[in-house]
């Protein structure tokens, strides 16, 4: 996958000459984190997972939201966070607290933060709205302008039917996250169990809302993200919740417990058999298409034909395998004339 191009709609910000960042960072695994809770706060620093927000949201009470700050800011600043992208989720902008999560945060801690997530997210001028905070925000630190990215949560019905113009609205966007609890809410489905299927449907309740994120997603160069389970002790549950949306092609999911960290890498991790073959496809290809492999636009590689199309899929599966760490364990060889 490619960095991520200028949106189709300009943002009103100063965003529109953006630095060149890496919006398309390793999120197998994203952990949520109580920024009221400095306890959890010193336990994420060391799980292995590939992000963690800070929240400022659902996890933390009305009463606690100002301190809770503060107490992000100063593990950002002073905790080691190496190897993992820094969130915090701040309250939605139909709440008195959004602006104030922004400004005391990035102000705070704006170089050792990554992005800001952005929940129940309806349209696209609420993402509008958030970059230009952002962009006064690091004009007025000296920070380097556009470094923090955007993550946008879909949480009701109309964020749903926005969703395409929601990925547009700022170069900022990394991530479409699905928020399933508020999403069940919002269109009275039939459940309690967030993460599950309502009693009573035969067929995949979510299966639409993801495609919907995803195509989003998709067709601006973003990661799309799939919502918690809360089952938070049903790991088997959480697998199988996770391996559909890893079959349709999402990067990751939330994890709201350390027991879900190592399934969520696994899961959204390509296995080492598929790494592997993705590798030889692409260095096959590469082969063959060159002047001392024939200039041939396909070819045979064992028993299988491969082509363009070929290259596309194993370069998915390869971005993946490496954004993982993993490793090869066989080599392409130029076959003997």
């Amino acid at each position: 996958m490619t960095a991520h191009p200028s949106p189709t709609t300009p943002s009103t910000g100063d965003s529109a000459a953006q630095p060149s960042v890496d919006r398309l960072r390793p999120r197998r695994s994203c952990l949520a984190v109580p920024g009221s809770n400095p306890r959890f706060l010193e336990k994420a620093q060391g799980l292995p997972a590939d992000q963690v927000f800070l929240d400022l949201e659902d996890a933390c009470a009305p009463l606690a939201k100002p301190e809770a700050r503060h107490t992000i800011v100063k593990f950002l600043n002073e905790g080691d966070w190496s190897g993992k992208t820094r969130v915090v989720r701040v309250n939605d902008w139909t709440t008195e607290w959004t602006y104030r999560d922004v400004v005391t945060v990035v102000e705070g801690a704006g170089p050792n933060l990554d992005c800001i997530m952005l929940p129940k997210v309806q349209d696209a001028q609420q993402i509008v709205a958030l970059d230009l905070l952002l962009t006064q925000i690091e004009k007025t630190m000296g920070f380097e302008v556009g470094r923090i990215g955007i993550e946008a949560q879909i949480e009701n019905a109309r964020g749903l039917n926005n969703v395409n113009e929601i990925a547009q609205a700022s170069p900022r966007i990394e991530t479409i996250i699905f928020g399933p609890a508020d999403f069940m809410a919002s269109i009275n489905m039939k459940s309690l169990v967030v993460g599950e299927q309502p009693p009573g449907y035969p067929a995949d309740a979510y299966h639409y809302i993801l495609m919907k994120i995803l195509m989003a997603a998709r067709a601006n160069d973003l990661q799309a993200i799939d919502g918690p389970y809360l089952q938070i002790r049903n790991v088997d549950g959480f697998r199988e919740v996770a391996g559909r949306a890893a079959a349709l092609g999402f990067d990751g999911k939330w994890v709201l417990h350390p027991g879900q960290v190592d399934a969520a890498n696994e899961v959204f991790s390509p296995s080492q058999e598929d790494y592997d073959h993705a590798e030889l496809i692409l260095d096959a290809y590469e082969y063959y298409t060159s002047e001392a492999g024939g200039k041939k636009g396909s070819a045979m590689l064992g028993d299988e034909m491969i082509d363009e199309a070929s290259r596309k899929m194993a370069l998915v599966i390869a971005g993946k395998g490496r954004a993982a760490g993993m490793k090869r364990t066989s080599s392409f060889e130029i076959p003997e004339a």
